[in-house]
């Protein structure tokens, strides 16, 4: 079937054949007809990592079957097209879920191992790719290889985080986390200066196991912005009711989220965090998933689509560097309502291209309008100045040897890539 398919940016919207994968068996056969595609699940990446434009992609969606869990080990076997909100929601209410999640449930367990998903967590769980028991990858040359930390570890290494190119995932074990309960505990705290937000990194890191913070990048220099941070909590006394969300209900014929909109939603967010400051008890999808409560939202910015600029800077000078990239984004002619700080521990991933380093990670989403490219280059000099890196799953335009200066363990990847697994975000970083 051919249709057209989009990554979560809405910043293309290319034919592509689409392939339903539901078996092993049909994996085995979409491999061996040698057309060159990559896997898709929700579509939840940024940019061009899931897709292939004018070719195929493998719709791992209905691939998504419970397989076996143990109660003792919270050992999950599950296919790869399970999502994490299915995960969390079966269970959550027996006392286990995903030790590591990102912002959004929306994403299957497949897509969540090849970009080596991370969360709010970093400093005490890692990323996913910590907590993954194994997986079976099926090869185009046509081979089945059980992989894990003692498996078959080259490869093992090179698909956490590998963005599909290293084969398709047919199964996964996963070890949940132990749990109290489905609610948190969080605090949300203001600050003024990113001294303050330092101040508060500083404080809360060691103590709170999720930490997270939200930053006003319409303000020269990063006047306020609001810290979270929050701990798991078994809290009896509170009904599972969590209401309905918000859907946003219409594409809009131009984005909501511009130069003039921009100052006026981060003074209306700042002062509805700050009014509501101090601690409360969430549900985990209100904590974990706050942008998942309103379906669509991506439509918001029009369709011309936006981008998102994720990069990691090392501890040292990580503050300066974020200073030096909010006066260029204040500068420029554009702007952010998503401004996310998070930090990131020294535990290290197994996969050879994971993102996550120790230091600052600043998450931005952008409007695609003319101001977007310029920035995003003089933005890329700062990162690489500094040792930093860009997250390849919510990447549309990174230069290769800005890819190839920010992954030092590129060529081992390479060792272990499939030749008949492409995607747009291959060919464009990688040559092929």
């Amino acid at each position: 079937m051919t249709s057209t398919v989009s990554s979560w940016g809405l910043l293309s919207r290319d034919e592509h054949r689409v392939v339903a994968i539901t078996s092993v068996e049909q994996a085995q056969a979409a491999l061996a007809r040698g057309d060159g595609g990559i896997a898709y699940g929700l579509g939840r990446s940024y940019g061009d990592v899931a897709l292939n434009g004018g070719g195929v992609v493998w719709d791992f969606s209905g691939f998504d079957r419970f397989l076996a869990f143990d109660d003792e080990s919270g050992v999950l076997r599950a296919e790869p097209g399970v999502l994490l909100k299915d995960v969390q929601s079966v269970f959550a209410p027996r006392g286990w879920m995903l030790a590591v999640t990102p912002g959004t449930k929306n994403v299957t367990l497949g897509g969540a191992i090849a970009n080596d998903v991370h969360g709010k967590n970093h400093a005490s769980a890692g990323t996913i790719g910590r907590h993954i028991v194994s997986f079976t990858v099926l090869r185009s040359d046509g081979s089945t290889t059980r992989c894990s930390p003692e498996e078959n570890v080259e490869l093992f290494a090179a698909t956490i985080g590998g963005l599909g190119l290293t084969g398709l995932i047919v199964e996964v074990e996963i070890a949940l986390k132990r749990v109290p309960g489905p609610w948190i505990v969080a605090e949300d705290v203001p600050f003024q200066t990113l001294d303050e937000y330092l101040g508060l990194v500083h404080e809360s890191v060691d103590v709170f196991e999720q930490t997270v913070a939200w930053i006003d990048v319409t303000t020269q220099g990063g006047r306020r912005g609001v810290y979270t941070r929050g701990d798991a909590t078994a809290a009896p006394e509170l009904p599972e009711a969590r209401g309905r969300g918000l859907r946003v209900p219409f594409a809009f014929p131009a984005s909501v989220v511009n130069r003039a909109t921009l100052p006026l939603l981060n003074r209306a967010y700042y002062r509805l965090k700050a009014t509501g400051a101090g601690r409360s008890v969430q549900h985990y999808e209100q904590f974990y998933y706050p942008l998942d409560a309103i379906e669509g939202w991506n439509s918001m910015y029009g369709p011309r689509g936006f981008y998102q600029y994720q990069s990691v800077v090392p501890w040292e000078g990580a503050l300066e560097v974020t200073r030096e990239m909010l006066a260029l984004i204040a500068a420029s002619g554009t702007g952010s309502f998503l401004g996310v700080l998070k930090t990131f521990g020294s535990l290290e991933s197994p996969g050879l291209l994971s993102f996550p380093a120790p230091g600052v990670c600043f998450a931005l989403d952008f409007p695609n309008d003319a101001a977007a490219l310029p920035l995003f280059e003089r933005l890329d000099a700062l990162v690489l100045a500094a040792g930093g890196r860009l997250y390849p799953a919510k990447d549309a335009r990174m230069p290769r040897e800005m890819f190839e200066a920010g992954y030092p363990r590129l060529a081992e990847f390479t060792l272990q890539r499939d030749p008949g697994i492409s995607s747009g975000f291959s060919r464009r970083v990688l040559g092929s």
